[in-house]
């Protein structure tokens, strides 16, 4: 059993201003301090260093931090983080690890403040993330965005401050400006890049530049890079510099949120699920913020495109194998704007690289159902299934391999008819019915 009376574990941080008292005191009273081989060079710039400095153990690893701080629970522990340990820090996995109840934080200013003051741009209405997942990139941490999603939060935000790394680095960032936007020669907002390198270092450097210029350069670590949107109501996606403006396709402020309509998505004859079938097979999926979601057999992607304007923190993945059905995705996508990843190729082997599902509709399996639900029902310990058949012989099939894999499955048959000219007069023409299965799962069915 552990200890009742553990000592407190300290989590200080530094980097940008002197300490405060009560940390002051904390440090002078410690029997060990941890650190990393960086922050040490920045520990050493201060006051108390020389009167601390036998009682210093630098460990790089963070595993092998948290493995000692276990090994050493009766001693008095401060471990030392940079600026705001809960703000993408070793903060949250300390108080993970060793509860809330133990750990006392101490925080410098994060490094964001600091960032954003050197600029002198307000920073309450920025948008925050990392992309910071660590040194090793076998082990980097999953984080909430990615690289590849800054041009969809650009349509969302007129700021965003991202804490970098080697790997995802300043002129990484505007080289993906660059290529995700297409040439436009109108628009009133424009785009800066500040880098602010080593902040809170003697060599500190703040940079700002156009994507181009960004791009061309190279930056020391650690650094935060902020994007700012300028110009006249600059909430949209409209961003350029100076003569060439890049236009990464925003949405009409005047669309809907919901209901995008037959004819304004591009697609091919008759391949598109209709606008109701749509309506009713999102509903059945039950979507949440968030979620990973499969769109099997995309073919133009409206109802991955719902789905993404829906749930903008959702990651949506459209998989297709039609060359000409990824022309209409791709044009889908650049002009509603949207958060979704195009595949192009086979179900179910595509699937393999792919994030685990919390929702998955097929619109189409190119012969392959049974092998795709099988890989689905791998692959979604718990989530639901929704597909739609037009053929008795499909709904057998999908129903039987469903209820063969466990899950509990519910149709419906939605049949529509559509208010059409007659003569003078008018008449209801129905469509073909379509049936929609919904398949849930849950760990509890043997």
């Amino acid at each position: 059993m552990r200890p009742e009376n553990l000592n407190k574990l300290y989590v200080i941080g530094i980097g940008y201003k002197p300490l405060e008292e009560m940390a002051k005191k904390i440090l002078l009273n410690s029997e060990v301090i941890l650190t990393s081989e960086r922050l040490f060079e920045v520990f050493r710039c201060y006051d108390e260093f020389e009167a601390v400095k036998e009682r210093v153990m630098v460990i790089n690893n963070v595993d092998e931090t948290i493995e000692f701080i276990r090994s050493n629970e009766l001693k008095s522990i401060v471990l030392l983080a940079s600026g705001d340990p809960m703000f993408f820090g070793i903060g949250r996995r300390v108080v993970n690890e060793f509860g809330k109840e133990r750990v006392e934080i101490l925080p410098d200013l994060s490094s964001i403040q600091v960032a954003f003051s050197r600029i002198k741009e307000p920073w309450d209405n920025a948008f925050l993330m990392s992309l910071h997942g660590g040194p090793d990139p076998v082990k980097r941490r999953r984080l909430p965005y990615e690289m590849k999603d800054i041009p969809f939060l650009l349509k969302r935000y007129n700021k965003l401050a991202i804490l970098t790394d080697r790997e995802n680095n300043p002129s990484r960032i505007a080289n993906l400006l660059i290529s995700t936007c297409s040439l436009q020669h109108q628009g009133p907002f424009a785009i800066k890049i500040y880098v602010c390198e080593r902040l809170g270092y003697p060599d500190e450097r703040i940079i700002e530049g156009k994507p181009a210029e960004i791009s061309e350069m190279t930056f020391r670590t650690p650094n935060v890079v902020v994007i700012v949107k300028q110009g006249d109501n600059a909430v949209g996606i409209d961003i350029y510099s100076d003569d060439v403006q890049y236009r990464s396709h925003s949405p009409s402020p005047s669309l809907p949120l919901f209901g995008l309509t037959y004819n304004e998505i591009s697609h091919s004859r008759g391949l598109i699920t209709k606008d109701e079938v749509r309506a009713i097979v999102i509903h059945r999926l039950r979507p949440f913020q968030k979620m990973v979601f499969w769109d099997i057999g995309a073919g133009s992607g409206s109802v991955s495109l719902e789905i993404s304007r829906l749930f903008p923190d959702a990651r949506v993945y459209a998989i297709e194998r039609d060359p000409a059905q990824i022309v209409h995705l791709k044009t889908n996508t650049e002009i509603f704007g949207s958060n979704i990843n195009i595949i192009n190729g086979e179900a179910p082997e595509v699937l393999m690289e792919l994030p685990s599902p919390d929702r998955v509709f097929i619109g189409g399996s190119g012969g392959k159902l049974v092998d795709i639900i099988g890989h689905v029902h791998k692959r979604m310990p718990e989530g639901i299934i929704t597909l739609t058949a037009v053929t008795l012989e499909t709904l057998h099939t999908a129903m039987e391999i469903l209820k063969k894999n466990s899950y509990i499955v519910d149709v419906i048959e939605v049949s529509i008819s559509r208010l059409r000219p007659l003569g003078c007069s008018h008449h209801l023409s129905g469509e073909n019915p379509v049936f929609i299965i919904t398949a849930t799962r849950s760990c509890e069915i043997p």
